[in-house]
Order: structure tokens, then C-alpha cells, then sequence
């Protein structure tokens, strides 16, 4: 089965005007009933690098859980964040932006690549003692605009050292959209045999007219672990201004739907997208 992660966190980071808590966790309580494995649903960040996220631990207190199988990741960026994920028995996954851009990494995380790789591995041994499960995002995954070399094997390198480390989960992320079809078949296709002991993910940010594609690429190319956020909300507001979004979900429910790869409630993923119109401001 495949496994879908809706990303209301990655949806509304960016954002300027401040989403009211109230808001947020009425959104996530009926996003939590759709069917999902995961919902990325905030982040252990500075507030001021990320404001929109400093009510997070707040979220988290008032979601209810009692009545779905859907589990909580977290973002963090360092160990501090880590430590303090760690302490709510409510979160599965701790997620952390690991980019093989040197550029990026510091600017995201203001750490450099071997920093970060030290982190990683503090992470893991962390989620480790507290039971929980690392999720590392290979930011930049294929390509930057920032002029660091980029080359598939430059994406093995830094999965083999991920490797050693012990991680389970590594999704490959297209942080500014700008892999093609050619692109994502070759790395799935290629990093996936070679790491069978690691749950090889997408975490595609895309115009919406090349979601489609895209979507079948990877799933032919062997992944089955997709993120998204309806609609296609948000992006990385540490890259660049003029992002392209993240993969709509309903986009993947609909192709994995028709595949009978998923087992959602359509009726309340319905509600969910009519909610999100009045959670996020209108385009354009």
C-alpha cells in the first residue's frame, strides 16, 4: 500500500499573516480523519525564523487522537528541537531538512553539510532511546539554484552516509520543483534497490500542470511514500521567493485511489478541501 503524508506544516510555514491556533488544530483534527498514514503537522523551530510555527506544542496538546490511526510528525533543525519533540508521546517521527546543497543547508538550518550529518546522527540516537522514528529530508535532491554541484552521485554519497547511520526513512526532496520525469525515474529507480532497508519517500514541490507526471514517475520507479498538502499550499519559505508548490494531494489520492494503493474517506477529505479554502488566503 502506498503511503500518503499530508503536510498542513509545509503548507502554512511560509505564510506572513499569523494562522490562529484554533484554526490550525480544527484543520488537523479533520485532516487526522481522512485516512492518512502521516500528517506533518508542525515544527520544534525558532519562532523567529519560523513564526507561523510557534504555537506548535500548543496544536499538538488539543489534537485529538483517540479515534484515528494517523500518525504525527514534527519538523526540527537542530538538537534543541530535537530534545524538545522528543518529550510528547503524541509524535511518531521527527523530520529533519538534511540538504546536499552546502548553500541551502546553511541557510536553512545554519549549519553546514558535515554539521548537519553530525546531527543526524544525535537525532537518530535520540528518537532511538525515546521510540520514535527519524524522517530525513535530502533537500535539494535534484538540484539547487545556487550553483552547488548537484549529480546523482552526489545524492548516493550522502544516502550511503545516511545509510550507516542507521536511518529508516529518507524522502527525496525537490525543494524548488526542478526535477523532470527523467530525473525522478533515474534516482528512485536507482536508489531504492540500492537501499532496501531504508523506506525511500517523495517529497515533490511542483507546478501544478506537471504533478501528474511526476506522480506516475515515481510510483513506476518503486516509491511508495508520497508527501503533499491539499490543494498544493505552501512550499519552503527559506528557498527562493518564487517557489512552486507542494504536490497536491488530492492530485495523488486520485491517481492512487483509481490504483486501489490507498484507503481514504473521501467524503471527509471533501470537507478537508473546503476547509482549506477558508484556512488559507486566497491566490492570485
Amino acid at each position: 500500500m502506498v503511503k500518503l503524508i499530508e503536510c498542513p506544516r509545509d503548507a502554512m510555514q511560509g505564510l506572513h499573516e499569523f494562522i490562529p491556533t484554533d484554526t490550525k488544530v480544527a484543520y488537523i483534527n479533520k485532516l487526522l480523519q481522512v485516512g492518512f498514514d502521516t500528517i506533518d503537522f508542525g515544527s520544534f523551530v525558532s519562532p523567529k525564523a519560523i513564526p507561523q510555527m510557534a504555537d506548535t506544542a500548543q496544536v499538538l496538546e488539543r489534537l485529538n487522537l483517540d479515534d484515528t490511526n494517523t500518525k504525527l510528525l514534527a519538523i526540527v533543525a537542530n538538537m534543541r528541537g530535537a530534545n524538545d519533540a522528543v518529550k510528547y508521546p503524541q509524535i511518531d517521527y521527527l523530520g529533519y531538512p538534511f540538504s546536499i546543497s552546502e548553500t541551502f543547508q546553511i541557510r536553512n538550518t545554519n549549519a553546514t553539510i558535515a554539521e548537519s550529518l553530525d546531527r543526524v546522527k544525535g537525532m537518530q540516537e535520540l528518537c532511538t532511546a525515546h521510540n520514535k522514528t527519524l524522517v530525513v529530508y535530502l533537500s535539494m535532491g535534484f538540484g539547487n539554484p545556487y550553483g552547488d554541484e548537484w549529480n546523482a552521485e552526489i545524492v548516493m554519497k550522502w544516502m550511503n552516509e545516511l545509510a550507516k547511520i542507521g536511518v529508516h526513512i529518507v524522502s527525496l526532496s525537490d525543494t524548488i520543483g526542478v526535477s523532470t520525469t527523467d530525473s525522478i525515474e533515474y534516482l528512485f529507480s536507482h536508489v531504492i534497490p540500492e537501499f532496501p532497508e531504508i523506506e525511500i519517500g517523495a517529497h515533490l514541490h511542483t507546478l501544478v500542470g506537471e504533478s501528474g507526471a511526476k506522480i506516475k514517475a515515481a510510483y513506476q520507479s518503486g516509491c511508495r511514500r508520497f508527501d503533499g498538502a491539499l490543494k498544493g499550499y505552501g512550499g519552503c519559505p527559506m528557498a527562493k521567493d518564487d517557489l512552486t508548490g507542494n504536490m497536491p494531494m488530492e492530485n495523488l489520492i486520485f491517481y492512487f485511489a483509481g490504483k486501489n494503493e490507498i484507503n481514504i474517506d473521501m467524503g471527509v477529505l471533501y470537507e478537508a478541501m473546503e476547509m482549506a479554502e477558508s484556512v488559507f488566503p486566497a491566490r492570485g
